[in-house]
């Protein structure tokens, strides 16, 4: 066990201690028997279920209901509209926080976008509710719909993403495309696409007079919990909300979706607890989605394949009603080192629900554009895609001028190659084929995500046996929190990793932030190893004030934490255990608090991004056009590495995504209805186990002293900002065919 410093600052080298283990997840055992339970496996007594009936228009308004119909069927108990919903204390259409989105919750007759839940039927049994909101059979006055990225007059919105400016710039761009020997200027587009986690949107939600317990999926407690709190006009502490398991976040559960306000309403109707899951069609609209973009990219070099300029243009589409604009060109501000960069976005209104945060939002849109046109140009200066990405390596970040935090892009490039085998590539496309006359080609694409951290919060104990107990509402949704959180509260106490209770998911717990943005680590992470430190440092002032201590006189910094154990510094002969520490004091527990947020002289000096960069092999039919991607190897740089194990496993996670990207996932609209065509698993396309490829992640070390204390970024979306583009860059080289438009079909390689 490795020595835990008695102060807020962490132990930077651990050896033998729990961070830097392969740990098997702690939960692993409950997931493949069924012991765990997500939301919806809650049935409190006297539950009534909940269905939404859906609009089938995109844009008007709800003209009748069969509200009878449904009423007189058996088993429906209530059917709630906007003539009977129950009054919110909040307009659900305000918005006084970047993450407090409108919401659909029946609070009008109007309709702006298809799926856009229009009425409620609460019943005895499932099978009731479904029957029931079938025998609604609305009407509806309908209006022109807009459903494409030609549909609407765009503008240039004040800012992207949350809160980043639209439009930036460094150097004059005119001058340096006007300068470039060699130039290209090309247009990518990227569809819509949507959430499909495992887990659907749900919720199960009871009340007993003012107070309101939920089970739900949350990738931000405290935040729902908030939301509530002013949608109903409730004190914060009087809403319960546990969420120990998800199916899957990605980013649309990262606040309260109108769905689950609907079915909290639908018990507060009834006096009865309620449970409303959504189905598969029926996350297409209200619960977020991935934006269409159509990107341009101006790109210039001189002779020697040096970058002049770089032009990075995006239009993309936000709700008719309200505000989220897919920050892609921003990519561009980090990655190669260009003397004058531009990127700016245009926006349209169409008639769909609002697009929200979708794993990586900006950066893997807009990195399958850039990674594209970087391997463009290389071909047009005759360059191998890799050495011109070394050749216009950036030191510093670009847009910036700062200096990064760390940066082991470099060594990411170098391992990777190696181990894909880089070097044997033919420079021409359509140079390589298998043993079944198959086009084989390699491409690379780099990743990067910036390195973020929010506030969070711990409370740690130590209890009289020794033992510990570390308290945080941090959000599992399979990437493994649980378990590298845990292992950061056991070094962060001086325990081993069975010594100590790692309490999690529930809103009663200190706020451990949002999971999302890959921050998750680094937040609650911080707040957790802080709240150790508290509860260590209050232990061994007893020891070091108590004259009858072997420890007495050494000071708060003269020991050390390990193994459940003090020990003097200047001589390791003389300990004591935390037992005899607390039994001596008379007490049966001593407790510990922190917080995380980030440092803003930090953050204003350094820019601290994650990278990686992505190898990619397709092998494609030359009768057929059809695409196999067959290996993918990822070399990723992301500080320090709380459970190799695990990042791993979001790495593959994350190329897999990118997989999804670039073959497969596109939701297709109906442009005269504004209906998606293709809301379920059997036409929306996403890769199967036959579709993933051999996936190897290569943990490059890299030591940060700024992003954090504890040197932790973020691994859960890197993974995909480099893979598309790798393999769209792969499938060119296999067929010296150049796709522009995504996801890549057979009949654009035909």
């Amino acid at each position: 066990m490795s020595e835990i410093p008695l102060t807020q600052a962490p132990a930077h080298v651990r050896h033998g201690s729990n961070i830097g283990q392969p740990v098997t997840r702690r939960d692993g055992i409950l997931k493949v028997t069924g012991g765990a339970r997500y939301a919806a496996d809650h049935h409190p007594a006297g539950m009534l279920y909940a269905v939404l009936a859906v609009s089938s228009i995109a844009r008007g308004r709800v003209a009748f209901l069969d509200v009878a119909a449904a009423k007189a069927h058996p088993g429906v108990i209530e059917v709630m509209t906007p003539d009977n919903a129950p009054p919110l204390a909040q307009d659900p259409d305000a918005r006084n926080s970047p993450f407090a989105f409108r919401l659909d919750v029946l609070q009008n007759d109007k309709v702006r976008y298809a799926n856009q839940p229009i009425a409620v039927v609460i019943a005895a049994t499932l099978e009731a509710a479904t029957e029931g909101a079938a025998l609604l059979a609305p009407r509806y006055e309908t209006e022109p719909v807009r459903a494409d990225l030609d549909a609407n007059e765009s503008f240039t919105p004040p800012t992207v993403g949350v809160g980043n400016p639209a439009e930036a710039h460094r150097g004059d761009v005119q001058a340096g495309l006007a300068q470039a020997l060699r130039r290209i200027d090309a247009t990518y587009e990227t569809p819509a696409q949507y959430h499909n986690a495992m887990e659907p949107h749900a919720v199960v939600a009871a009340w007993d007079g003012d107070k309101l317990s939920i089970d739900m999926p949350s990738q931000g407690l405290s935040m729902t919990q908030g939301r509530l709190a002013e949608l109903f006009g409730l004190p914060v502490e009087n809403i319960h909300i546990r969420s120990r398991f998800l199916g899957g976040g990605f980013g649309s559960k990262g606040g309260v979706s109108g769905p689950q306000v609907l079915g909290i309403m639908a018990a507060r109707l009834t006096g009865k607890p309620v449970k409303l899951v959504l189905r598969r069609e029926q996350m297409f609209g209200p619960v977020g989605h991935r934006a269409p973009t159509r990107q341009t990219l101006r790109v210039g070099t001189d002779g020697d394949g040096v970058l002049t300029a770089l032009s990075h243009h995006t239009k993309t589409a936000s709700s008719s009603f309200d505000d989220f604009f897919e920050p892609a060109s921003d990519v561009s501000h980090t990655l190669y080192a260009s003397p004058a960069i531009a990127t700016s976005h245009e926006v349209v209104r169409l008639d769909t629900g609002t697009p929200l945060f979708m794993r990586a939002p900006g950066e893997a849109t807009g990195s399958i554009a850039l990674e594209i046109a970087i391997d463009e140009m290389a071909e047009a200066c005759g360059m191998d895609p890799l050495a011109f990405r070394l050749k216009n390596y950036a030191e510093v970040e670009p847009i910036s001028g700062k200096p990064f935090s760390s940066k082991a892009l470099r060594e990411c490039y170098a391992q990777g190659a190696e181990r894909f085998g880089w070097a044997r590539r033919p420079l021409a496309p359509r140079q390589m084929q298998d043993d079944e006359g198959r086009l084989v080609g390699w491409g690379v694409g780099t990743a990067t995500f910036p390195a973020l951290m929010f506030q969070g919060q711990a409370r740690a104990v130590i209890r009289g046996d020794g033992t510990g107990v570390m308290e945080t509402g941090a959000h599992d949704m399979g990437q493994g929190a649980g378990t590298a959180l845990a292992q950061i509260a056991a070094d962060s106490l001086g325990l081993n990793l069975d010594e100590v209770e790692f309490r999690s998911g529930t809103s009663d717990l200190p706020d451990a932030g949002i999971a999302g943005g890959s921050a998750h680590t680094a937040t609650a992470g911080m707040a957790i190893h802080n709240a150790g430190a508290d509860a260590i440092a209050k232990l061994a002032d007893l020891a070091t004030g108590d004259e009858r201590s072997p420890l007495f006189g050494a000071g708060n910094t003269g020991v050390v934490a390990r193994d459940g154990r003090l020990f003097r510094r200047d001589d390791e002969s003389r300990s004591e255990s935390y037992a005899d520490i607390l039994a001596r004091a008379g007490l049966t527990e001593i407790a510990g608090s922190g917080k995380s947020a980030t440092d803003p002289a930090a953050q204003s000096a350094y820019a601290m991004h994650a990278h990686g960069a992505v190898f990619a092999e397709v092998k494609v039919d030359r009768d057929f056009g059809q695409v196999r991607v067959t290996r993918l190897v990822g070399a990723f740089a992301a500080g320090r590495v709380i459970n190799p194990r695990l990042v791993c496993s979001q790495y593959y996670g994350g190329m897999i995504w990118g997989v999804s990207f670039a073959l497969h996932e596109k939701a297709v609209m109906d442009l005269r209805s504004g209906r998606p065509m293709n809301p379920n698993l059997g036409e929306y396309h996403v890769p199967v186990n036959a579709d993933v490829p051999s996936l190897e992640a290569i943990l490059v070390e890299e030591h940060d002293p700024y992003v954090n204390a504890l040197g932790v970024k973020g691994v859960g979306e890197i993974g995909n900002t480099g893979t598309a583009g790798a393999i769209a860059n792969a499938v060119w080289h296999a067929t010296g065919i150049r796709i522009r438009q995504f996801p890549i079909a057979l009949d654009r390689l035909l």
